[in-house]
């Protein structure tokens, strides 16, 4: 298995495969209780917008995207309108005394890891290779859970994620994490 930086049109299409694979709306409640889901679908025309800006994060095994780690820099905030109240919330918190939104950081706009290759440790290398290629340019890694999706809230948890801060919309409760890279603990 290969962990690497997305460069072809291709691989941009296989992360969309995977992620309408992992949507709640695709899968049981039994499998997401169990295995995770993932709340937002993107286009082809974001992610490759965002992969103009960062490199996104795939794994690849026989020559096919089998996991991803999307980088969303906080220029777009604004496109995807179900993340509005996440990057809104951003901005009213505090974190070691400083307004959270004044710090350097990105966030993990999604991460999915197919099926059969989930509890195979793939989702901590989707991160460590976050860490080895971002964390020169930023401070922390901040992402949101939503609270019934336990099997993501304990993975990230383990890579050494924190909770700061927790909130509802519309569409659920969601808690917002925060991955320290100045902390040694965790990965």
């Amino acid at each position: 298995m290969k962990i690497k930086c997305t460069e072809t049109h291709d691989e941009l299409n296989q992360i969309l495969e995977i992620q309408k694979e992992n949507h709640y709306n695709n899968v049981s409640k039994n499998f997401m209780n169990d295995k995770g889901f993932v709340t937002v679908l993107h286009s082809f025309k974001m992610l490759k917008k965002m992969h103009t800006k960062a490199p996104q994060i795939i794994a690849k095994e026989h020559g096919q995207v089998v996991a991803y780690a999307l980088v969303m820099l906080k220029e777009f905030k604004t496109l995807i309108p179900v993340l509005s109240p996440m990057f809104k919330t951003i901005e009213k918190i505090n974190f070691k005394g400083k307004a959270l939104n004044s710090l350097s950081f990105y966030v993990m706009g999604q991460i999915c890891v197919k099926d059969q290759y989930k509890r195979k440790g793939v989702f901590k290398k989707l991160y460590l290779k976050h860490k080895e290629l971002y964390s020169g340019m930023f401070e922390y890694c901040i992402t949101e859970v939503s609270s019934s999706n336990k099997p993501s809230m304990m993975a990230h948890q383990k890579i050494g994620f924190q909770t700061i801060y927790t909130f509802k919309d519309t569409t659920d409760e969601w808690k917002i994490l925060l991955w320290d890279w100045n902390e040694t603990k965790g990965v």
